[in-house]
């Protein structure tokens, strides 16, 4: 393949909701870009786009594409984003690597659900962006309605540029505002006839025009002060205006297509070329060290891995973009992030499973390579001169669903876990872990169907069946008042026995708490626990009744019982321990002896100290329709939640909420379901809180059928 200069590239992002036409489209700018030779169709299971197993079989997306097209002497870089809210982690990734993007809108539905999700991760990334109304040859289609619907939604910065003639079944022109100029296609698609403008459209269009000077204008002061003298812009300024426009977001151009027709997609690429920014002409990426990456191609190589693939008979893909430098096939690069060797071994430009070799990458540029050692998405790849630089890694969105997984079998554990690394490696918005406290292995991810496809791909590409259920809560336990106890641990079975009394005083901790002063304290020790809070240990031994020998042993039993808490197994916090009386034996008392007494001795004084069970509670957020507000409310309070605020983005209201993590069990899908898909949330850990009377009792109850079934 060509090499391509920095100016000569455009790299951009296709994305919308479901069922938009993306990956129809891009079959199509495919073909009109030289890489096909034939078009595929979702429905006969060939496109270049949708080309793993499961997408196959669903026949929708679940994981960008990387794919490019050649034109007018530019090469474009295109990433197909997934549509479904549950792959958000997929366009996060193209978006920060694309220098635009474009939306794609079903012009039989207008503005959906998938269309606003996608509009604020434009947003919260800064991406310029481009709609485009596909579907255009549909009966049901109406440019007109999603047009307005559009300027509703996302303000006056929405601008058209186009409009189609002859909108529904018979469509097969569009009218072009900045060429003022009529493009027909003939069947099949392809390379429009350009004609004058049909003199029933004329004064819309000039009109449209005029519009569209003074907006441009809006971009640039030279350009503002030329149209105040001259009343217009030449094209030349038109052009400038407009590009500005589009890199700082002051404006939205909307454009025409129908993919499957292949109409207005010639149109498109020439649109791409022409006005949308070259990667030099965006502002630079930063490094953790503060430097600025402007796509020259002159600097040392700097790389970014935004994608991690795995390929049948071929491996581990890495895809990277080029922020400054050159990389050449055999080059060494150090990794910034682990200072790992990694030599680039072949290069490849992708269009899904197809891949073109590539003798060199230059700034800007989207490439592929296989056979890395040590490389994971958002590491970065630097010459060695500069090999300490990092750049700032892309910010996946965190998980909001959790469930517990296991092996149906136990002889695939080891087996599973292998395979959940590897998942993790290809998809950094599934989180997975071993919980030492809940004795699982958790997976998180960005909703129910994000883990079924996980589920699918564990089953069907590694061969393990796998099951999913509720984690457990975190629960935390501490108490409310002092309580003493003693316990003795005797036992004789010939030969040397074992013999270990301790008394025990303990008491809840707090910052401000005032020590017992019953007993003499002659040491103390603070532990700061991993799970949060503290135990006190203090050794208030008088007379030698218990050797100083002996209190490492019974810390850790008290340590072994605060692992595994009296009331429900889990962890215990904020308590101080105070030794105050014991005895021992001559010949029986050892470590392990005094270890159990005080096991068991805390034990039998956490019972009667008042204890309390704690539970996760979760600062959430919740965005919604207004309309949906009520609905959302009373759910919310149905799940103990206490209100924090409210807050209002556009046409959508926030409610802030504090909710305990055991009532937020598939919120996901209640919120889809009361929303019908247009709600979103975060969650937070925020602070442990003491459960209801009634939670605990259950909580209890729970445990206690849990030791006898286990017994």
């Amino acid at each position: 393949m060509k090499v391509y200069k920095t100016n000569e590239l455009r790299n951009i992002a296709l994305i919308g909701g479901a069922k938009s036409g993306k990956t129809t489209l891009s079959e199509a700018i495919l073909f009109e870009g030289g890489v096909i030779t034939r078009r595929g169709t979702i429905e006969d299971k060939n496109t270049v786009s949708d080309y793993r197993q499961i997408e196959l079989e669903r026949q929708n997306s679940v994981a960008s594409t990387v794919m490019y097209a050649e034109h007018n002497g530019h090469k474009i870089n295109l990433i197909d984003a997934p549509g479904f809210d549950d792959f958000i982690g997929e366009v996060v990734a193209a978006l920060n690597v694309a220098d635009t993007a474009f939306m794609v809108i079903n012009g039989q539905n207008g503005v959906e659900v998938g269309t606003e999700i996608n509009f604020r991760q434009t947003k919260a990334n800064n991406t310029p962006l481009v709609f485009l109304v596909n579907h255009l040859e549909n009966e049901k289609s109406s440019f007109e309605e999603s047009l307005r619907q559009l300027k509703s939604q996302f303000g006056a910065s929405v601008t058209a540029l186009q409009y189609p003639y002859n909108e529904g079944q018979n469509f097969n022109a569009i009218i072009d505002i900045l060429q003022q100029k009529m493009l027909k296609y003939p069947a099949g698609g392809g390379k429009a006839e350009v004609l004058d403008i049909p003199a029933d459209q004329k004064d819309k269009a000039e009109e449209m025009l005029n519009s569209l000077i003074e907006s441009a204008a809006e971009n640039d002061e030279t350009i503002m002060e030329s149209f105040f003298e001259n009343g217009t812009l030449t094209p030349e300024e038109l052009k400038k205006g407009l590009k500005l426009g589009i890199m700082n977001r002051g404006m939205f151009p909307v454009l025409c297509v129908a993919a499957k027709p292949n109409y207005g997609v010639d149109a498109l690429l020439d649109f791409v070329v022409n006005y949308i920014p070259a990667p030099d002409e965006m502002p630079g990426r930063t490094t953790k060290e503060g430097k600025t990456l402007t796509c020259k191609a002159s600097d040392p190589a700097s790389a970014l891995c935004f994608k991690t693939s795995v390929e049948e008979h071929l491996g581990e893909i890495s895809f990277f973009k080029i922020y400054a430098g050159e990389i050449t096939e055999a080059m060494d690069m150090v990794n910034g992030l682990n200072s790992s060797k990694e030599r680039i071994s072949q290069m490849f430009a992708v269009a899904g499973k197809k891949r073109e070799k590539l003798e060199k990458g230059v700034a800007g540029d989207i490439i592929a390579t296989i056979k890395l050692k040590n490389v994971r998405t958002n590491h970065t790849l630097n010459a060695p001169k500069v090999s300490g630089d990092i750049i700032t890694p892309i910010k996946f969105p965190a998980p909001k669903i959790t469930m517990a997984i296991k092996a149906k079998s136990t002889s695939d554990d080891e087996k599973l876990g292998t395979a959940l690394t590897e998942l993790q490696k290809v998809d950094p918005t599934i989180s997975i872990e071993y919980s030492k406290e809940l004795k699982q292995i958790i997976i998180r991810g960005q909703g129910e169907l994000h883990l079924n496809i996980a589920k699918w791909h564990l089953e069907n590409m590694e061969k393990i069946a796998i099951e999913y259920y509720l984690p457990r809560i975190p629960y935390r336990e501490t108490i409310t008042k002092s309580a003493k106890a003693m316990y003795r641990h005797k036992k004789q079975s010939g030969g040397s026995g074992q013999f270990g009394e301790v008394h025990m005083l303990i008491q809840p901790y707090t910052d401000d708490m005032v020590p017992q002063k019953e007993f003499p304290i002659r040491g103390t020790e603070e532990h700061e626990l991993p799970w949060g809070g503290k135990l006190v240990f203090n050794n208030c031994i008088v007379g030698g009744s218990i050797d100083a020998r002996f209190q490492p042993a019974i810390l850790k039993g008290i340590m072994e019982k605060i692992e595994e808490g009296p009331l429900t197994g889990s962890y215990a916090r904020d308590i101080v321990v105070n030794i105050y009386d014991g005895k021992m034996h001559p010949v029986d008392s050892n470590e392990l002896a005094f270890k159990l007494a005080g096991r068991q001795a805390f034990k039998e004084a956490f019972k009667n100290a008042g204890p309390k069970i704690l539970e996760p509670i979760y600062d959430v957020e919740v965005m919604v329709p207004g309309d949906r507000m009520g609905d959302i409310m009373t759910d919310l309070q149905g799940r103990r939640a206490i209100i924090m605020g409210m807050d209002s983005e556009g046409n959508y209201q926030i409610v802030k909420a504090k909710v305990p993590l055991a009532e937020m069990n598939r919120y996901s899908t209640a919120l889809s379901s009361i929303t019908s898909g247009s709600g979103s949330y975060s969650l937070k850990f925020a602070e442990y809180a003491q459960v209801p009377g009634d939670v605990q009792t259950a909580l209890l109850k729970a445990y206690e059928e849990q030791e006898k079934e286990d017994e």
